[in-house]
């Protein structure tokens, strides 16, 4: 795999200094993309570089994820239009020891020459004083040069802390120190980051005799309408799935808009460009395939076979009309829960169920899933009611506790289109 032509064809690359073609055909080169951990877990705009990260390490280079224990407790302003608002310590590092779990599952960090290495920047700094950094590495550039910057000059009107202004220095000695320590000579990144990014050029440039460093950017991906990418209506994306579920992270693909699909396929897919060709053409009347292929293989990849499976059962439960009892019954306690976020739910007490309830009180009073009593025999009588998949077609039938599922779910359907998860408490 050639990095820069896999970038190109896939529209990933915004950027790239002098020289960076002639050097990654030298043979194997290391770079380094860095992660501040403000957040509690990665988001799919995170995968964005990763994706970065995944190709170079394919195309046989040595990729270094930089975790920003250091950088994360002062806040990048890049792309922001006012100050974040600093995380205490001690979540900074509980999202940093998450996030690194994460990325062992996109990159190798045990095999081959190019294995892939942490670096947490905190450990650069945590023994530097004040003095220190004005002197080593505050000198290295002019007020000038950093205010050229665009995440300072969009800054200026709004108001920019002394504290966020001096984020592009401490990545700029971040890019020096890995220079100088794990002969990295390549930075990569949002093109958001395209003036730290080469701050960190300057500085290995008067730092080093005869030293030379790199840099390339990715466009950043939106969405047709222009909106940023990696969030729903609900809110982010996330890469963890008890922030979001595997259900919620399939129908995020499933429900892009069909204009976005080709993009999204070339920034995150793992196939060739060949692959993604032959089935663009073979599926050219029928976007939904395309993006159920691209949901599927990023399902898969970030959460697991097993988790993709349950997506597709839950899926076959929710808008197949003719899913049996035995796709209900094979979904667990937690893919039940997706159901129930998915259709209208209704909460009962369990003591309702204790002794038994018949199943036109159940349906009328205990849960108003019908309007009344005898709404409730019509429905029977039409053969509309189904609880658990089976259908109820005796008046006279009761309810128990029996037919809780997992100690929570009963399903109730009436008819093929009105479904409804009785949640019991």
């Amino acid at each position: 795999m050639n990095f820069l032509e896999e970038l190109k064809w896939r529209g990933i690359l915004q950027d790239m200094t002098p020289g960076i073609e002639e050097k990654l055909e030298e043979g194997m080169m290391t770079g380094y993309i860095g992660f501040d951990p403000t957040a509690p877990s990665c988001t799919i705009g995170n995968y964005v570089p990763i994706m970065l990260l995944t190709l170079f390490q394919k195309s046989g280079h040595k990729p270094i994820v930089v975790m920003g224990g250091a950088t994360g407790r002062v806040g990048d302003p890049s792309g922001k239009d006012k100050e974040r608002e600093l995380k205490s310590f001690d979540v900074l590092d509980s999202n940093l020891e998450f996030q690194k779990k994460q990325m062992t599952q996109y990159l190798d960090f045990e095999n081959g020459e190019n294995k892939a290495e942490f670096v947490n920047n905190l450990d650069i700094y945590k023994d530097m004083n004040i003095l220190d950094f004005l002197r080593d590495i505050g000198k290295n550039l002019t007020v000038n040069y950093m205010m050229s910057k665009d995440s300072v000059k969009n800054r200026l009107e709004t108001g920019l802390s002394f504290t966020e202004f001096s984020y592009q220095l401490l990545q700029a000695n971040d890019f020096l120190w890995l220079y100088k320590n794990m002969n990295c000579n390549l930075q990569m990144g949002g093109s958001d980051q395209w003036g730290n990014i080469t701050s960190g050029t300057e500085f290995i440039r008067r730092n080093v005799e005869d030293g030379k460093a790199y840099a390339i950017t990715a466009p950043l991906l939106t969405k047709s309408d222009g909106k940023k990418f990696g969030k729903s209506e609900e809110g982010n994306i996330w890469l963890d799935p008890k922030l979001t579920s595997p259900y919620k992270f399939y129908q995020f693909w499933i429900n892009a808009d069909d204009k976005d699909t080709p993009k999204y396929t070339r920034y995150f897919t793992l196939k060739s460009k060949a692959e993604v060709e032959a089935y663009e053409k073979e599926h050219a009347d029928n976007p939904r395939e395309l993006k159920r292929i691209l949901a599927e293989e990023l399902t898969r990849r970030i959460h697991g076979e097993a988790a993709y499976q349950s997506v597709l059962n839950v899926s076959e439960l929710l808008f197949n009309k003719k899913a049996s009892k035995e796709t209900l019954m094979e979904l667990d306690a937690e893919s039940l829960a997706l159901v129930a976020g998915e259709i209208p739910s209704k909460n009962i007490n369990k003591s309702q169920l204790a002794n038994g309830i018949n199943v036109i009180d159940f349906l009328s009073e205990a849960t108003g899933i019908v309007s009344s009593k005898s709404d409730a025999k019509r429905s029977i009588k039409a053969n509309a009611i189904s609880i658990n998949k089976d259908k109820i077609g005796d008046e006279a039938y009761s309810l128990s506790e029996d037919l809780i599922l997992h100690g929570k779910y009963i399903m109730v359907e009436n008819g093929k289109k009105n479904k409804f998860m009785i949640v019991v408490e």
